[in-house]
């Protein structure tokens, strides 16, 4: 029996991100589960990926986009049907470590200065990307009226979940991992994503020329095959 893929999407995103990937993933006959991801905070976000995969039976294979790496990296930790873990232009943090610090360890993320703050009635800030640079600063390898859609439909994160640091023993340093990121991410700088992939112990490491953040939306197939192979 295949293992069940769930996909964690990230920040500035929503699950139908998934849409190319959950096409190819259904025609070879996987399961998959594309969560809703909360993007309230690392914890509580990484508590309820893991309340997801209680209901999931057998094996789990969790693939986490950008932020959503945060937390298939904390979710899947002391979880026995998780037996491998796919970063997609991800986090993979240790503990202690934000998405944030991660982001600014190497020069390189425009991020900060494309963002438009919404304060919320808590006191509390969400954060979009604006939505004229959206194209440029997250999707560039797509096509312009796509990522005009994506713009439109992106989910916001909060301003804290951005800075808080990750809280349990990291799932990469006893499940196996692989990684696939673009070499133009403008969110995080590819220098970030090769360290991370080199401290995991990656299996195999994908790094794609030209790539946006958002590179396994135009090049779902090479993440489906380095998805074929984290499921072996």
């Amino acid at each position: 029996m295949k293992p069940t893929i769930v996909l964690v999407h990230g920040a500035f995103a929503e699950s139908a991100s998934w849409d190319g990937v959950i096409k190819l993933l259904l025609a070879d006959g996987y399961p998959a589960v594309a969560v809703g991801n909360p993007l309230r905070g690392v914890k509580y976000d990484s508590d309820y990926l893991r309340a997801t995969l209680g209901s999931i039976q057998g094996d789990v294979v969790l693939v986490g986009h950008s932020y959503g790496g945060m937390l298939i990296t904390n979710a899947a930790t002391g979880v026995p049907n998780v037996k491998s873990l796919v970063y997609v232009g991800a986090f993979a943090p240790d503990q202690g470590e934000s998405a944030g610090d991660l982001a600014g360890k190497f020069p390189g993320s425009t991020l900060g200065e494309t963002l438009n703050p919404v304060k919320l009635p808590d006191g509390s800030t969400d954060m979009y990307i604006k939505q004229d640079v959206y194209h440029h600063q997250f999707a560039a390898d797509s096509s312009p009226a796509d990522a005009a859609v994506w713009a439109v439909t992106q989910r916001p994160i909060t301003e804290g979940a951005l800075g808080e640091a990750s809280p349990g023993e990291a799932a990469w340093k006893s499940v196996p991992s692989w990684f696939l990121f673009g070499d133009q991410d403008l969110n995080i700088p590819v220098a970030s994503h090769r360290f991370m992939a080199e401290r995991a112990g990656s299996r195999r490491t994908v790094e794609l020329a030209g790539g946006s953040h958002t590179v396994a939306i135009p090049e779902a197939a090479a993440l489906v095959d380095l998805i074929r192979e984290a499921a072996a």
